[in-house]
Order: structure tokens, then C-alpha cells, then sequence
């Protein structure tokens, strides 16, 4: 009797680890510009993947930790951003006579809702709530690698898999999964500079633009690490000097 338990529990417990192990995504890793201790963004790519985000993620997804005059550190002059600020509507008031009007945003205002309310977001998409992007990159394990991933992961399912109504099969959405249709295709977005549009461009500009939205100071941060390696270098050796001009009498 204790022998078929025995048996039963290591069969569950190597089911339950099979399964685990096919279950288990793995996520691709990309080179990325920021990454490593003097990695920087790539603002070419960053200004292009803000375009991607206005022309398409900006539809659904929000970025409300973002101001447009914070668009200065990739690159765009105060003149762009205040042609790009302008080209959203932001409800204001109330005026003189009580009521809410709407105007042109400016360049200290937020990044405009595409939406009012959280109601108004799910009533919008089927019930899902479009999460907000601001912090996108960091909420998510594997960050960047994960978005980009998951932006290009939009493939047909496997011979007998069924992917309900409204739902889209991702490879690398946890479930394979997705409410959210897929917002890249190659030439989707046609770039000012010539840039081939291709989906992997795509994926990888906005990307480096989320990336930078998450983590802004990222690069002041490494300036200021590597100072304070610089200060405790020379400190040493002050101090090495100091120790042997002291105690170079005693014995």
C-alpha cells in the first residue's frame, strides 16, 4: 500500500514537472543600447518609437506619468513639442462662467487620456482595461525583451488549439492569450527619415521609447555612478599615500 503511494506521488510530482517545464515561455533576448555600464538610448529610435506610440498606441494605451516637455530629453525641440502638444485636446475649466471647455494641450500638460474614465476604457475593448505605458517596461518581467517579444509574437495557433472570440493567440503572452490585436505590421507607420518600417523596427523603436518613458534618468545615473567610482578611487589612494607618510617611522 505505501509502495503505490509512493509511486502515485512521484508520478504527480513528475506530471506536475513536465508540464511546468513545457509550460515555461521563453522570452528572446535583444541587444539594447542602454544596457551595460556605459549604454545610452538610442534617441533616433526613441524619437521613432514615440512616433509609433502616437500613430498607433496612443489610440488605446495611456502614458500618464509623461508630460509632453519631457519629450525635450529625446531630442525634439521646443518648437516640435509644442506643435505635438497641440495636436491633442485636453478639457480644462472650469471658465468664468463655471464650465469645462476644451483647448489645445501645452507642453507642461500630461500626455492626453484616450479616454475619460476606466469605464469608458473597457466599454472600449471588450471589457479589457489598456494598461497604461508609462512604466510598462519596468512592470513587466524581462521588460523590454518581453514587449518587443510579445509585439512580434502575434502567430497563427497550433494544430488543435482554439483561441476564443475577441481573443488573439501571442506566443509569448502568458496563456498565448491576448485581448489586444496586433497593433505592428510591417510598413504600418511610414518613418520621416527613411528608416525601413519593418515589424522588427517597429517592435524595437517603441520599445527603446517605452524603456526611456520608464526610466528617464537612467543615463544620469551612470554618470553619476561612474563619478563616485572616480571619488573613491582617488580616495584610495590619498589614503594609501597618507598611511605611508605616517607610519613610515614607525617599525
Amino acid at each position: 500500500m505505501i509502495k503505490k503511494i509512493l509511486l502515485a506521488i512521484l508520478f504527480i510530482n513528475f506530471y506536475t514537472f513536465t508540464f511546468a517545464s513545457e509550460a515555461k515561455i521563453e522570452i528572446p533576448k535583444y541587444d539594447w543600447s542602454w544596457k551595460g555600464f556605459f549604454g545610452t538610448y538610442d534617441r533616433s529610435a526613441a524619437q521613432r518609437g514615440f512616433k509609433v506610440y502616437k500613430e498607433v498606441c496612443s489610440g488605446c494605451h495611456s502614458m500618464n506619468l509623461l508630460s509632453y516637455r519631457n519629450l525635450e530629453d529625446l531630442g525634439f525641440s521646443e518648437d516640435q513639442i509644442k506643435v505635438i502638444a497641440a495636436s491633442s485636446l485636453i478639457e480644462d475649466g472650469p471658465n468664468a462662467e463655471g464650465e469645462m471647455y476644451e483647448r489645445d494641450a501645452l507642453p507642461s500638460d500630461r500626455f492626453v487620456d484616450p479616454y475619460p474614465n476606466a469605464n469608458a476604457a473597457r466599454a472600449s475593448n471588450n471589457g479589457a482595461y489598456p494598461s497604461d505605458l508609462s512604466l510598462i517596461v519596468k512592470a513587466r518581467p524581462k521588460g523590454a525583451d518581453y514587449i518587443k517579444a510579445l509585439l512580434m509574437g502575434y502567430v497563427e495557433p497550433p494544430q488543435g488549439v482554439t483561441v476564443p472570440e475577441g481573443m488573439y493567440y501571442n506566443a509569448y503572452m502568458e496563456g498565448h492569450q491576448i485581448a489586444m490585436p496586433a497593433p505592428l505590421i510591417d510598413g504600418s507607420i511610414d518613418y520621416d527619415e527613411g528608416t525601413e518600417p519593418t515589424l522588427d523596427q517597429l517592435a524595437t523603436d517603441v520599445t527603446t521609447f517605452m524603456a526611456w518613458a520608464a526610466e528617464p534618468y537612467l543615463e544620469d545615473r551612470k554618470r553619476l555612478g561612474v563619478k563616485v567610482i572616480l571619488f573613491l578611487l582617488v580616495l584610495f589612494v590619498l589614503t594609501y599615500i597618507s598611511k605611508e607618510r605616517i607610519w613610515r617611522d614607525v617599525k
